[in-house]
């Protein structure tokens, strides 16, 4: 499973490094350049879901999750859904980023205590539980990153 989030990691800093998300880039000034320092914390999270829920737990996400987590500081870097066999029909795999762990830790609580976000849980779990396991893990990017 390392070797998959390593593959995974390297695929979401192709594609941001692609699209100019969060990038870290050089400012030019007359004669120096100078680097613009990114001091973002990264959080990649890894949902599984119970048999037959990937379709709710999009719903979830694209019509409540992503504002709520907008709305409470913390930044949507990203969203996959794995091509391989017995992870593509149950795994949503996502990035966010932070201003420090501090700031994810007030982010995070702030989101569980919103009512908005209460009222979108309880109507997502009408049929029943949609996750079955989350997995966070916290990342700061390398001095060579160019993310």
């Amino acid at each position: 499973m390392k070797t998959y989030k390593a593959l995974l990691f390297l695929a979401v800093f192709i594609a941001t490094v692609i699209s100019g998300t969060g990038c870290a880039e050089t400012a030019r000034s007359d004669s120096a350049e100078q680097e613009v320092t990114e001091t973002r914390l990264f959080e990649l999270r890894t949902y599984t879901t119970h048999d037959g829920k990937l379709d709710d737990l999009h719903q979830r996400f694209e019509n409540h999750t992503l504002a709520l987590f907008e709305k409470h500081g913390m930044k949507n870097i990203g969203y996959w859904v794995p091509e391989d066999a017995g992870l593509k029909d149950n795994t949503l795999i996502y990035i966010l980023a932070h201003e420090s762990r501090e700031a994810a830790e007030k982010s995070w609580g702030a989101f569980r205590a919103d009512p908005d976000w209460q009222a979108a849980y309880e109507e997502s779990h009408r049929d029943g539980p949609i996750v079955k396991s989350v997995e966070s893990v916290f990342m700061n990017r390398t001095t060579y990153s160019k993310i």
